[in-house]
């Protein structure tokens, strides 16, 4: 099962969950071995607790800067995709007027289709599959009609503009896809980050445990930062989440462009 599958809410309170097990886990057996043995120091536990955790928050800090840096990078694509896609739309005045009029009522349906997608909430898998597939027949759609123009004249600059306009907006879309919905942070890493933070959590109990201490209100607000530090990690790896959106600016500012100008521009 792929952590994808699980909401955001869920891994938050999942999370919460298990670091408040794993202490109390840690501090039970921190208890027992107390009772079986005054020799048990505190000292080492504590050193290697501390060693844990630190391995902990640096690999918490390794994954949310690479999410960090895919999110920068969806944020620029969204600016590259509104170019590509205005370029392709002021080339299309080169296209005879009837294919001029159908690239132009296209693109505007290219645009509105990426903004409904990107402003929605989590979408479900099948809407997914369907926006990418309106998507690429849009695309196609848009290629086979450059083509058949540049047939007609081989030699032809402004085909060639056209089609190297067309390229671009296909190549970022590409992108686009590739980071916003296949790139994840992988289950294997999701899975040792919970697994090393468990081993902490576990040594934090067990020194506890050692000192004879009682339950702390520190519990509780370490649990909540742990699980507000993997939330957010999801969440940026998300896009479809809800949560945390890319900006969609330049694409709204492209519409409202395309919703200014006239259906067939002369």
């Amino acid at each position: 099962m792929s952590i994808d599958s699980i909401p955001i809410w869920a891994v938050f309170i999942a999370t919460i969950i298990v670091v408040m097990a794993a202490i109390e886990i840690g501090q039970r057996l921190g208890q027992i071995v107390r009772r079986r043995s005054e020799h048990e120091k505190e000292s080492p536990i504590s050193a290697i607790a501390g060693a844990i955790l630190g391995l902990s928050a640096f690999m918490l800090a390794f994954a949310f800067g690479v999410v960090w840096d895919r999110y920068d990078a969806r944020k620029a694509l969204v600016r590259e995709d509104a170019v590509a896609i205005r370029t392709a739309w002021q080339r299309s005045d080169f296209l005879p007027e009837t294919d001029r009029a159908e690239a132009d009522k296209m693109l505007r349906e290219y645009v509105d289709l990426r903004l409904e997608f990107a402003q929605g909430a989590s979408l479900a898998p099948e809407k997914v599959r369907d926006v990418l597939a309106k998507t690429q027949e849009i695309q196609d759609r848009l290629w086979n009609a450059a083509v058949v123009n540049a047939r007609k004249d081989m030699n032809s600059d402004v085909a060639a503009l056209y089609i190297d306009a067309l390229n671009a907006m296909n190549g970022v879309h590409a992108t686009r896809v590739a980071v916003g919905i296949q790139t994840r942070v992988p289950n294997e890493i999701w899975i040792a980050l919970y697994l090393i933070t468990i081993l902490g959590m576990v040594g934090v109990g067990y020194q506890t445990g050692i000192a004879e201490s009682k339950r702390s209100i520190a519990w509780p607000v370490l649990a909540l930062s742990f699980a507000l530090a993997f939330a957010l990690i999801a969440s940026l790896d998300r896009p479809d989440s809800g949560i945390l959106k890319v900006p969609q600016r330049p694409l709204i500012d492209l519409q409202a462009l395309m919703a200014k100008s006239p259906a067939i521009r002369n």
